[in-house]
């Protein structure tokens, strides 16, 4: 495998617009490894005038691409899949740097990752529309699909890889061209992803990456410009409103997927030793900083300390410390902020009366660290019920009947996903069917599929990825009227 400095002197660190180039000005930022808090990269800090430049090249090609032959286009993804896949190792090095997660979770995230230019090169071939005669007897209908044009992607720091890949290969089958704005916690990913597009024989223009530390400046005189016409999120929900907002003037097409306030609801005839596993899947994947992690434990007061006594002992076992240590299964979070946000949630539940079962304080030194961490007897002010935590915390409260478990489930303004643990089968449908989510996890704690729409409904976004839906988002539907 190679090293940390010989894989970070090897990845590319300028903007990527029909190639590397450098930002207007010359501007750099840093990024940081959240282990440490070392700078371990200077990435190119793009202007507004160098947004334009991207789109300007996503436009130029964006015919080309479109009438490109859908099995040109998916054998390009199929080659990117390969790619990714024969350089997993370092694309799992680099999440680890500029992240933080423990190796085996960034090695989880480049297979999930890399699977979505696998099915979107299938899908790139099964773009459907059809033909039949109009009831009236008066012609014949001629639905065609054709690709929205030329694509923003704004992607967050959680999943340096597959929050891009989830947007880029359906972009690319569809014949979109695609602009990516990513975290600026954790752009080297999508940097390396962009050079092995183009080592494929993806087509300069076609996918261009810009880095920036001033993502609303930069990103603005696209969201202004006819020329672009799609805009897909991934992050918080107030950006995510302000982006509905700034694309409303020139009507872009949008997929939105926010914040996430997951219930996990276990109920008294759930298989308690399975749910806990689902449990620590649910909530320690990514260390607790995905919009899909469980965010509130919702037991059935007659198992709730079972529950909890079985999760706090599996939740000890967990290993703080800096991810590319073999030993360690939590890394640190992002950054000082997420730190604060995680300390101040737990210290607001435990004045408020919650009970700390495990965990609960920041260790302190080099790093953003927080331990593995369990909350009883959560008052229902807490506001850790109301706010996403996005972090190792997770916190437990009762409910008696069916009912109220549901009820308190939904009581959020959020719906992107919900799990649900219980052996019986009419419970699970009638409760995943009540459930106010875009998605639902029976007996399982992690859902997301390549092959399955994933977004939410409510203060989630809309919208929907992966799966046969998801290249539909970056598809117009024509009628043609024939005689």
């Amino acid at each position: 495998m190679v090293s940390a400095s010989e894989l970070l002197s090897s990845i590319p660190t300028r903007l990527w617009i029909g190639g590397p180039v450098d930002a207007t000005g010359g501007a750099t930022f840093p990024v940081h490894n959240p282990a440490t808090g070392e700078v371990i990269a200077q990435v190119a800090d793009a202007t507004p005038e160098d947004a334009v430049r991207a789109l300007d090249a996503a436009a130029a090609v964006q015919a080309e691409w479109a009438t490109t032959p859908a099995r040109q286009r998916g054998e390009i993804l199929r080659a990117v899949f390969e790619a990714i896949t024969a350089r997993a190792e370092e694309f799992a090095l680099l999440m680890t740097l500029e992240m933080g997660k423990a190796l085996p979770e960034s090695r989880n995230e480049v297979r999930y990752g890399a699977e979505f230019f696998r099915w979107f090169s299938e899908e790139a071939v099964r773009i459907h529309g059809r033909y039949q005669p109009a009831p009236s007897g008066t012609g014949r209908i001629l639905v065609h699909k054709q690709p929205v044009g030329p694509c923003l992607a704004i992607t967050p720091w959680n999943f340096p890889l597959a929050m891009g890949t989830r947007k880029i290969g359906p972009a690319l089958a569809a014949g979109c061209t695609m602009i990516v704005k990513p975290a600026g916690e954790t752009p080297l990913t999508m940097l390396l992803l962009a050079q092995l597009c183009s080592e494929a024989g993806l087509p300069d223009g076609v996918l261009s990456v810009i880095t920036t530390s001033h993502s609303g400046a930069v990103t603005a005189p696209l969201l202004n410009d006819p020329r672009l016409r799609k805009l897909t999120f991934t992050g918080s929900t107030p950006v995510g409103k302000k982006l509905v907002e700034q694309s409303a003037h020139g009507l872009l097409r949008t997929s939105m997927e926010l914040g996430g306030n997951a219930p996990f609801v276990v109920f008294d005839d759930a298989d308690l030793d399975a749910a806990v596993q689902g449990a620590l899947l649910a909530k320690l994947r990514n260390g607790g900083e995905a919009c899909t992690a469980a965010n509130r434990f919702h037991v059935q007061n007659s198992v709730r300390q079972e529950f909890t006594d079985k999760l706090v002992a599996a939740m000890a076992e967990y290993r703080l410390g800096n991810g590319v240590d073999p030993d360690t299964t939590l890394g640190p979070l992002i950054n000082e902020n997420q730190l604060d946000t995680v300390s101040e949630l737990v210290d607001d539940a435990v004045s408020a009366g919650a009970q700390v079962k495990l965990g609960g304080k920041a260790p302190g030194g080099p790093g953003w660290f927080y331990p593995a961490t369990v909350l009883a007897d959560i008052p229902a002010q807490a506001r850790i019920l109301r706010e996403e935590v996005f972090g190792p915390v997770a916190p437990i409260v009762g409910f008696d009947t069916e009912e109220q478990g549901l009820a308190a489930a939904n009581n959020t303004e959020f719906g992107l996903v919900a799990y649900v643990y219980t052996r019986s089968l009419d419970r699970a449908l009638r409760v995943a069917e009540g459930l106010e989510t875009g998605m639902v996890g029976v007996n399982r704690g992690v859902i997301s599929d390549p092959a399955a729409p994933f977004g939410g409904v409510k203060e989630s976004g809309f919208g929907r990825e992966g799966g046969f839906e998801g290249i539909e988002e970056y598809l117009d539907t024509k009628y043609i009227a024939l005689p």
